[in-house]
């Protein structure tokens, strides 16, 4: 089924809620971060869809073709790189397929890949993630005013950041392989980022350069899983 077509979708893009017809998928781990893309859908006037992984984004594509699709760049089976070149070549092809990061390094890798366009996380503005897809959609499938895209922060809710937090204190508490570790380190250091808790990111990050330079992280793991506990305890830490 293809979720843009007249069919699924025949309403049309206003200038107030100008993504109205579309189907936008997520490809994307954190809750949080999907979260906020929820609500931009919600002001936008578009439907979502969700993935958590490559393997439940390619099972999702077998039955339904989305208008739009945002693809994390750090997914916990694989590099959302590898579904970006997929979905590049594929005929028909997606009418937008944007990567999206927390690291400003990604974006050429998504480019690279066959992305349209790129999408840097956090992702708190309306107006940014309104244009970003706008601009990249065939013109058939664009309000007739752009200019009127109108701006809002959003705000994500809290409790989306203490399933991630549960999801990660889940994987932390089984066996702590290299593989489980870069994983852990790549997700809360974006996911903190993205809510501006400066502790976890910053721990998260001493755990990525301990993985990366090889020494050992006994001792920098423990920490990262003591503040994702602290997160658990304490509903209103964020």
């Amino acid at each position: 089924m293809d979720d843009s077509s007249p069919f699924a979708s025949p309403a049309q893009p206003t200038a107030t809620r100008p993504l109205l017809g579309q189907t936008i998928l997520v490809v994307e781990d954190s809750r949080y971060a999907c979260d906020a893309i929820r609500l931009m859908c919600l002001h936008s006037g578009a439907r979502i869809r969700r993935a958590d992984c490559l393997q439940s984004a390619r099972r999702h594509l077998q039955i339904y073709r989305p208008s739009v699709i945002i693809v994390d760049m750090g997914l916990p089976d694989g590099s959302g790189a590898d579904l970006i070149a997929d979905l590049s070549e594929a005929a028909p092809r997606i009418g937008a397929i944007l990567g999206m990061s927390g690291d400003d390094h990604m974006k050429r890798t998504a480019m690279r890949a066959g992305a349209d366009g790129f999408l840097a996380k956090p992702l708190k503005s309306l107006a940014y993630f309104q244009t970003s897809i706008l601009e990249r959609l065939p013109e058939d499938r664009r309000p007739s005013s752009l200019h009127a895209v109108r701006d809002e922060i959003i705000n994500t809710d809290p409790l989306a950041y203490q399933d991630d937090m549960t999801h990660i204190a889940d994987i932390l508490a089984g066996p702590n392989d290299q593989r489980t570790l870069d994983y852990a380190a790549q997700f809360l250091r974006g996911v903190a980022r993205d809510a501006d808790d400066t502790v976890l990111a910053e721990a998260a990050q001493r755990l990525a350069e301990s993985r990366a330079d090889g020494t050992p992280v006994t001792t920098v793991a423990a920490q990262v899983a003591g503040i994702v506990q602290t997160r658990l305890e304490q509903r209103e830490a964020i």
